[in-house]
């Protein structure tokens, strides 16, 4: 089988199209990440520059427990929320570069169809068995292209799952560990 001129520029046009869009996305993603990274560092460096004034304003033990408490639950939480916002951008820009790959995969698969129907449509008598053989690859690696989709699917499901489940639990932890700062702060503050 030969291709035309039109058709090879046509495939390298799709071909740029595809690398185009892949690296696009995930641009978007890396900024995304660069965005939140870079709000945290300046939301801590504030933050820890307030709370080393207060501790060090502080004027006796518990005042400086209390401070010391005041920073601990909130640090937990912001860690979570951290791994939130991290989660949902990889799983976002994952989303994406899955879309972009499965259109891709979609129309070669289509030119692939196209092109083994025109050499089916040329080819000598008798070669109809050879023909059927890789038309009924190719539906294999379309099936077979699905089934890792919807288990793809399906983990990701379950990830989600989990870390919501895990931030659950390390936020119930941090709200715990806030109480028991406080408490500790209080039995100081009395026993002084």
């Amino acid at each position: 089988m030969i291709f035309t001129q039109e058709q090879i520029l046509s495939l390298q046009q799709c071909s740029l199209e595809s690398l185009y869009s892949l690296t696009s996305k995930a641009i978007e993603g890396f900024e995304k990440l660069v965005e939140l990274n870079m709000q945290v560092a300046r939301t801590a460096l504030t933050e820890n520059l307030d709370g080393a004034r207060r501790a060090l304003s502080a004027k006796d033990p518990r005042e400086f427990l209390e401070v010391h408490a005041s920073l601990v639950q909130p640090a937990g939480e912001k860690a979570m929320a951290y791994a939130r916002h991290l989660y949902e951008i990889t799983s976002e820009t994952q989303k994406e570069l899955a879309k972009v790959a499965k259109a891709m995969l979609t129309e070669g698969s289509q030119n692939l169809r196209e092109a083994v129907d025109n050499l089916a449509r040329n080819a000598p008598a008798g070669t109809e068995s050879a023909v059927a053989i890789v038309k009924s690859a190719i539906t294999a690696a379309d099936n077979a292209y699905e089934s890792v989709e919807k288990a793809a699917a399906q983990a990701v499901e379950i990830a989600e799952s989990n870390i919501q489940a895990a931030a659950t639990v390390a936020t119930n932890a941090a709200q715990q560990v806030g109480v028991t700062a406080r408490a500790t702060s209080k039995k100081t503050s009395a026993s002084a």
